[in-house]
């Protein structure tokens, strides 16, 4: 009996990871005020979210000049940045996000040529 039990939850626990065209992306993006650079990065993520990920994706934008403690606690040291904390591994990318090849490396939805 617990073998079958075994096989089960092993087959559910890969149902529940997914394809990688299915997995969910939670990213968190940290920028500082409204300044253009700010304003860019989150058009620029949004936008590449909607084409990639649209639908499998929670993306949380964090003021830094609202939320400092928050810089400290992920050692944010240059914003705009934007984190990939799921899925694994967590990654970091920094800059307006205009590259957007960089951007998608970064986010491991295309291979580095």
């Amino acid at each position: 009996m617990q073998k079958k039990e075994a096989r089960d939850s092993t087959r559910v626990f890969e149902r529940s990871r997914g394809s990688p065209q299915e997995k969910r992306y939670v990213l968190r993006l940290y920028v500082t005020g409204a300044t253009p650079q700010s304003v860019r990065a989150i058009a620029n993520v949004k936008k590449l979210c909607e084409e990639y990920l649209k639908g499998r994706y929670e993306l949380e934008v964090v003021d830094l000049y609202q939320q400092p403690q928050l810089a400290q606690g992920e050692q944010i040291i240059a914003a705009p940045t934007l984190i990939k904390k799921l899925p694994l591994p967590l990654r970091r990318i920094i800059g307006d996000m205009s590259k957007t090849e960089r951007v998608l490396v970064g986010l491991d939805l295309k291979k580095k040529i």
